[in-house]
């Protein structure tokens, strides 16, 4: 029976996605479950499992294709046995071996897009480390290859040339990945359809931090996981979400709609670009739930296995520019949501106390809001209530 492997359905906004790399060729037995290849859409990558065990007859859409959903990608031939397949493998195996493609790597295979700028640039894939999932070659890696290849012979050529010797300009020109062209796409929407201001505070961090050096390691042999401080961010923006409703909330068309939920949004850097996977009813998870859960997120981030209902949703989000060592930023907002915190880093300053000098390790903190929907009070309200439950972590278990 031949079986069609087809695009699956695509989730609410997303209306098209690109093929990646097929995994098996024509001939290949696959069994059930198995990856046939992946799907990139604007926001995570997809897996396409084989639904039945059989031998892939017919690939209909070659790599690199764009594709939406319902579409006829291949064909299976349930009623072939894996016998067949194998006996397939064993006369390709004894046949007489051939160059290996240029698009292939020990540690990967190159994309399509990637495959293609390293044939324009004269780069071998072969030896480059990919830092796509599973060690894929992505057009990145052939970018910073290229473009190292071109810087040194400009290099060595400075050194024994004249002073007044100039080098090549080089210039590189990269399509954008489906994940970049979304993420420019709704900062610009942001940006249009909101009314963002910012609003500034700082925050006394020793409070947070002599607790985390108390029970850091006492928390990890108990629950596997680190105490980090966005634990404590998520559980102080809750608390002050839960007083001021209408920064949870959201506008949808003439209506404004409160939401009885927090949803919080992280931002996590991954190889693909920012993704902001969603912690569910963050108000009912614990210190050790949010630890566990960002952490499974991270890995799953640079994995490239985020789900697309990981990143679905949200009402209010976090962001922290402090790890990249940011002093001062005004975040954008994520529609729909209608504001955003963002953490920095923290430095120790001289800041005056019951009329002394002394020295905190001090952070400044940033809430970009839509004007529309919050007004200026309710902006700084939230914020400072999130200053004072860092600055008395006690407040966070008493809830006040």
């Amino acid at each position: 029976m031949i079986i069609d492997v087809t695009v699956p359905m695509l989730p609410e906004s997303v209306t098209e996605a690109t093929l990646m790399s097929w995994n098996k060729k024509v001939g290949d037995f696959v069994q059930r479950d198995e990856n046939l290849i992946d799907l990139e859409t604007d926001k995570v990558v997809l897996e396409l499992p084989a639904q039945q065990a059989g031998k892939l007859v017919e690939i209909i859409e070659a790599d690199g294709a764009t594709v939406t959903a319902g579409q006829l990608l291949a064909k299976i031939d349930t009623s072939a046995t894996a016998e067949a397949g194998a006996e397939a493998a064993t006369a390709q195996e004894a046949a007489p071996a051939t160059a290996a493609p240029a698009n292939q790597s020990q540690a990967g295979v190159a994309m399509p897009a990637a495959a293609k700028l390293a044939a324009e640039k004269g780069v071998n894939t072969a030896t480059i480390q990919g830092s796509g999932r599973d060690g894929r070659v992505l057009k990145e890696d052939v970018a910073a290859a290229a473009s190292a290849l071109a810087a040194a012979p400009t290099m060595a050529t400075s050194k024994a040339a004249a002073p007044a010797t100039t080098g090549d300009r080089v210039e590189q020109r990269v399509p954008m990945s489906r994940l970049r062209s979304r993420v420019a796409e709704r900062l610009l929407q942001s940006q249009h359809e909101n009314a963002i201001l910012t609003t500034f505070n700082e925050v006394n961090m020793k409070p947070v931090m002599d607790l985390r050096n108390r029970y850091k390691e006492q928390f990890q042999k108990e629950y596997g996981v680190k105490l980090g401080f966005m634990s404590f961010f998520v559980k102080a923006a809750v608390a002050a979400l839960k007083k001021y409703p209408v920064v949870n909330a959201s506008i949808d068309g003439t209506d404004v709609v409160y939401h009885g939920y927090f949803d919080i949004g992280i931002a996590i850097g991954s190889p693909r670009g920012l993704v902001v996977p969603i912690l569910r009813d963050a108000d009912q998870m614990s210190i050790a739930d949010i630890e566990q859960a960002i952490h499974n997120y991270a890995v799953k981030a640079k994995d490239g296995k985020l789900a697309l209902e990981d990143l679905t949703g949200g009402t209010f989000s976090i962001t922290n520019g402090g790890t990249f060592g940011s002093m001062m930023s005004t975040p954008i907002i994520n529609p729909p949501q209608s504001a955003i915190l963002g953490m920095h880093a923290t430095k120790e300053r001289a800041v005056v106390e019951n009329g002394q000098v002394v020295v905190r390790p001090m952070m400044y903190l940033a809430l970009s809001y839509d004007h529309r929907l919050i007004d200026g009070r309710e902006a700084v309200l939230t914020l400072v209530a999130i200053k004072d439950a860092l600055e008395d972590p006690a407040r966070l278990l008493l809830e006040l």
